[in-house]
């Protein structure tokens, strides 16, 4: 269970306060503030706080003292030509703080992304709980032949029962030696700090994380990609989902131009160009390399569909 009953208590009492404010409110985004949402077997996400709106990018874009213009279409017009023409300082008005909790091994990901303020829990001060990451049978998978960081086909049978009964009994037998070491049965201890060395990376964290929309949006980009790591492609399917209720002219803006768009290089420009033109363009006349090549027929043929 990602919350306790009593985790719960605490967040149906925080969402029955409410306050008065002068500030500008995502009415979206309130529906969502304190809840937390479900990932993997034992994590969440959920937003603590947040500033600005889509109208605040628009009011940054324009320097102006109003709540963006009367026209709602110009707003989302003017949104969609800074995410167009790469504008990123509008977005960065909007700012969001989330509280996850996720396996360790995902926050090492994670905090890759160095443009956000985080604070993590200190397994310093505080005992870790005994949670730990064991993947569902349909996400274990083998190392994939082609791409050094990806996987391949799903592990079946006696040999995905076998990995999932080393998942779990290992992470069981560090747990119980990490207690042993800090054991307070008349014993000195080990102090926590040294204790936790022994845990093993599927063990769970939380930390606040609070980054701006521009630095938020990289993020989704990179890690709500279908080449993303499954563990941390989850975290960040949750996100874009409050993200869109949240910014949802932005959101849209993002979906089109990052997420369903793509980036070419003069060489492919070019080729594309002779293409419309028609010419019979192919690898060895196209000035690239066979990988660049590949991607690029990827990008005009579009995504495999099933049973194709």
């Amino acid at each position: 269970m990602p919350l306790t009953p009593e985790q719960q208590a605490e967040i149906e009492n925080q969402r029955s306060t409410t306050r008065e404010t002068l500030r500008a409110v995502s009415e979206g985004m309130e529906r969502h503030l304190y809840t937390a949402i479900p990932v993997l077997d034992h994590g969440f996400v959920r937003v603590i706080d947040y500033m600005g709106d889509d109208a605040a990018i628009c009011q940054a874009a324009r320097v102006s003292y109003g709540k963006g213009t009367k026209s709602v279409s110009n707003d989302e017009g003017l949104i969609r030509y800074l995410m167009r023409h790469w504008h990123s300082t509008p977005f960065e008005m909007c700012e969001i703080k989330l509280h996850v909790k996720l396996p360790v091994f995902v926050a090492r990901q994670w905090i890759r992304h160095r443009t956000a303020n985080v604070n993590e829990y200190s397994a310093r001060y505080s005992i870790l709980d005994r949670e730990f990451y064991i993947p569902e049978r349909d996400a274990l998978a083998a190392q994939s032949r082609t791409n050094n960081q990806g996987r391949g086909a799903a592990l079946e049978g006696e040999e995905a029962d076998r990995v999932l009964r080393i998942l779990r009994d290992d992470a069981m037998r560090c747990y119980d030696h990490y207690e042993e070491m800090i054991g307070e049965d008349g014993q000195q201890g080990l102090a926590r700090e040294l204790a936790r060395m022994n845990l093993p990376a599927n063990i769970y964290t939380q930390w606040y994380w609070k980054v701006d929309l521009h630095n938020l949006l990289h993020f989704l980009r990179l890690r709500a990609d279908a080449h993303a790591q499954y563990e941390i492609r989850v975290y960040a399917d949750a996100i874009c989902d409050v993200v869109a209720d949240w910014v949802p002219f932005a959101f849209r803006a993002f979906e089109d131009y990052r997420m369903g768009g793509a980036t070419l290089s003069a060489t492919a420009l070019d080729c594309l160009r002779r293409m419309l033109k028609g010419e019979a363009v192919t690898q060895e006349t196209s000035g690239m390399s066979k990988g660049e090549w590949r991607e690029f027929e990827g990008i005009l043929n579009g995504p495999a569909q099933p049973g194709s």
